[in-house]
């Protein structure tokens, strides 16, 4: 595994990351995310062989122990400011497509808002568009 990643592989990370949260890699949140890259201009380049190896490499990367600081080390790195709240935004698109939002997955958008400098009131807004998209009643 390479030291550092592109940005569409941090991307990635941050979903597989966030799906992976509460222990429980649901097909419902895999689908979200194969969609998330099927559709968003910023992984136009990016075909399945990549999104699956990415996929792959950010649940090793999580393993030990201190995984989770080594694959947002990775994320923060990988980024422009611009593209810190486009992972926030694809973290709560991913958190949101089971239907419910466990603690473990509160505390890890907690972190990711944190580690990659999303401003309070830009994650609000963020929080509240995924919220609109996913209201089913």
């Amino acid at each position: 595994m390479a030291s550092t990643i592109n940005h569409q592989s941090a991307l990635i990370y941050v979903m597989v990351t966030m799906s992976a949260a509460d222990s429980v890699m649901r097909d419902r949140e895999f689908r979200t995310i194969g969609g998330i890259v099927e559709s968003l201009p910023v992984f136009e380049e990016v075909n399945r062989d990549a999104l699956v190896a990415a996929a792959e490499d950010c649940v090793s990367l999580l393993e030990p122990e201190d995984g989770l600081d080594a694959v947002l080390g990775l994320v923060k790195e990988a980024l422009s400011p611009a593209l810190c709240e486009t992972a926030y935004a694809l973290a709560c698109e991913v958190a949101a497509a089971d239907g419910t939002l466990e603690q473990e997955e509160l505390r890890l958008l907690e972190l990711i808002r944190h580690e990659l400098d999303v401003d309070r009131l830009h994650a609000a807004a963020i929080e509240r568009g995924v919220r609109a998209r996913y209201t089913t009643a």
